[in-house]
C-alpha cells in the first residue's frame, strides 16, 4: 500500500445523517480532528440542511442533494481554504446537520393568569393553553444565534424560550382584543392567527418560524365558571322564584345544611349582585317598603261679616285679627261661616273669641 493510498483510506468518504429521534434539531458530524477529505461525498436528505463551519465562521450551507466536496461547489469555503490539488489534502471543518422538518405538538400555556378587561364582567383573570408547530427557516442563523457549538440540540432546549415569547404576545393580544370572554371560544382561530403574526418577528430573529399555532382553551377562574354555570341554570329554569324554592327545599331534604349556604353564597362579582337584587326571602320578589304620604294641608275656614246691612268677606282668621286692631271688627259683629247655623256674634264663636282676648289694654293717659 502506497502512502497516497494510506492517506486516502484515513479520511472518511461519505458524510450523511440519519435521524430517528424525531426531536433532534441539530446534529454535529463527528470526526476526530474534523478532517474532511477533499472530494468526499456529502448527502443531505429532504428535511435537512448541512452547515459548514470553518475556523469559527459559517462557510457554506447545503440544501438537500448529493455533493462532491470540491472547489467548484464550495465557493465560500474555497476562499477560506488553501487547496493543494496535487496532494488532495483534507481540510478541517465542522459540519452541522440541521433538521428543517416541522416539530409538531409543541406545548404552550400561561403559567400565571392574564388580567383582561371584559365589557360585561369587568376585570377578569384568564388562563390559556394550546400547541404550535415550529421549523428552522434559516439554518445558518439558527446555528449562530441559538445552537453555538452544541453537538446535539433538541427541540426541548428552545421550546421554553418560544413559550415565553408566545405568552408575552398572547397577553398583549388578549388585553387589546376587546372580545368578550363569552365569545372567545368562537374566536380562537382568529386569535391564534393574530398571535402567530405577533410572534413571527421574534422567532425569525432565531432563524425559526411558526407555521401553525393553536389555542385549545381559554378558561376563567373556577369561582367565576361556577357563577356562569349558575346563571346558565337560572336561564334554563326561567322562573327564578320557583327555582329558588326548589333549591331550598331540595337542600333541606338532604339535611346537609346547604340551604343557608346556597342562599347566602355570593355567586360572583357582577352576577351575584344582579341575582341578589332579584331574590327576596325564599326566592320571592322583594316587597317595596310603604312610603309615608303626608296628609293634605287643612282648608282654612273663612267668615262673612254683616255690617251696615251688607255682607263682607269672606275673610280668614288672620285678616279678621287685623280688623280687630283697626276697630272694624268687634265681639258684637255678626259672622257666618259655611256649615254654621245662622248668623252669630263673633264673641260667641270660640275660634274668633280668642282674637279679642289678645287685644292690648288702652294706652295710659298722657302725662
Amino acid at each position: 500500500m502506497g502512502i497516497l493510498d494510506f492517506l486516502t483510506g484515513e479520511f472518511i468518504d461519505v458524510i450523511h445523517w440519519v435521524d430517528d429521534t424525531r426531536d433532534t434539531m441539530v446534529w454535529r458530524f463527528e470526526r476526530e480532528g474534523h478532517a474532511i477529505k477533499y472530494g468526499a461525498k456529502l448527502t443531505v436528505r429532504e428535511g435537512q440542511a448541512a452547515v459548514f463551519v470553518h475556523e469559527g465562521q459559517i462557510a457554506d450551507v447545503f440544501s438537500p442533494g448529493l455533493y462532491l466536496l470540491e472547489t467548484n461547489n464550495m465557493p465560500i469555503l474555497t476562499t477560506l481554504q488553501h487547496w493543494d490539488h496535487g496532494f488532495r489534502s483534507p481540510f478541517k471543518s465542522e459540519i452541522y446537520f440541521v433538521s428543517t422538518t416541522r416539530f409538531t405538538d409543541q406545548k404552550w400555556g400561561t403559567k400565571n393568569p392574564i388580567i383582561a378587561r371584559d365589557p360585561e364582567f369587568g376585570p377578569v383573570r384568564l388562563r390559556a393553553y394550546g400547541t404550535y408547530v415550529m421549523r428552522v427557516a434559516e439554518p445558518a442563523k439558527f446555528l449562530s444565534q441559538i445552537v453555538g457549538t452544541d453537538g446535539e440540540f433538541t427541540a426541548d432546549e428552545i421550546s421554553f424560550q418560544i413559550r415565553n415569547i408566545i405568552v408575552q404576545e398572547f397577553s398583549r393580544v388578549i388585553a387589546a382584543s376587546g372580545i368578550p370572554v363569552l365569545d372567545m371560544a368562537a374566536n380562537t382561530a382568529d386569535l391564534g392567527k393574530i398571535v402567530a403574526r405577533a410572534i413571527a418577528p421574534s422567532v425569525a430573529a432565531y432563524g425559526l418560524e411558526i407555521p401553525e399555532f393553536y389555542i385549545e382553551n381559554i378558561s376563567l377562574p373556577e369561582a367565576v365558571e361556577a357563577a356562569l354555570d349558575k346563571r346558565t341554570s337560572i336561564g334554563i329554569v326561567g322562573d327564578l322564584n320557583r327555582y329558588m324554592q326548589y333549591s331550598a327545599a331540595e337542600a333541606m331534604g338532604r339535611g346537609d345544611g346547604t340551604a343557608g349556604a346556597t342562599m347566602g353564597a355570593g355567586v360572583g362579582a357582577g352576577i351575584g349582585m344582579a341575582m341578589g337584587q332579584q331574590m327576596g326571602p325564599w326566592g320571592a320578589p322583594p316587597q317595596a317598603a310603604p312610603v309615608a304620604v303626608p296628609p293634605p294641608p287643612p282648608v282654612e275656614k273663612v267668615w262673612h261679616l254683616a255690617r251696615s246691612g251688607a255682607v263682607d268677606g269672606p275673610y280668614g282668621r288672620g285678616h279678621l285679627g287685623r280688623l280687630v286692631t283697626e276697630g272694624g271688627f268687634t265681639r258684637e259683629t255678626l259672622v257666618w261661616a259655611p256649615g254654621q247655623d245662622g248668623w252669630k256674634p263673633a264673641g260667641e264663636i270660640a275660634e274668633l273669641a280668642q282674637l279679642f282676648t289678645v287685644m292690648p289694654p288702652p294706652p295710659p293717659p298722657a302725662a
